[in-house]
């Protein structure tokens, strides 16, 4: 079988694709956390960071995230957990909430975002929670239960 050589370029000479073209995954980074963090407060509280360099102002970065946590209230609350890249909000849980005045409600949460950061620059992307209503306490890695973040840069298309 014969190899094929696009525009008479070795194959480790292809660094792009044709226009139009993407979709690809160019890198992966991950980070995971088992440290227990909790919040008692309406405010925006970081669990876990991981920086990502993009090679074209044109790719993405699909943004994924998983966490468990409980909420430990004498009333209703909600935990709520989100993606933010440099301290702008790329996605978010809302609503785990006890709906009751429970002692003990558990909870996973997923995050699964496609961002357009518009950059070729070290972009950090983190992991926080909050207990939106400010009752009893929302914890995340409770009892060492893991929490990660994994971003994927994809090329983009045009």
């Amino acid at each position: 079988m014969a190899i094929i050589k696009p525009n008479n370029n070795t194959i480790s000479a292809i660094t792009a694709l044709p226009a139009g073209v993407g979709g690809k995954v160019l890198q992966v980074v991950y980070n995971i956390t088992s440290t227990e963090t909790t919040s008692t407060s309406s405010t925006w509280l970081d669990v876990l960071s991981l920086n990502i360099t993009p090679s074209s102002t044109s790719n993405k970065v699909l943004a994924l995230a998983s966490g468990g946590g409980c909420i430990k209230s004498s009333g209703d609350t909600q935990f709520e957990m989100r993606i933010t890249r440099d301290g702008s909000q790329v996605g978010e849980t809302k609503g785990l909430n006890t709906g009751d005045t429970s002692n003990l409600f558990v909870t996973s949460t997923t995050i699964n975002e496609l961002d357009e950061p518009s950059s070729s620059s070290a972009l950090t992307y983190k992991i926080q929670i909050r207990n939106r209503d400010s009752v009893g306490n929302c914890t995340i890695c409770q009892n060492g239960a893991d929490t990660s973040i994994t971003l994927m840069e994809v090329a983009g298309w045009l």
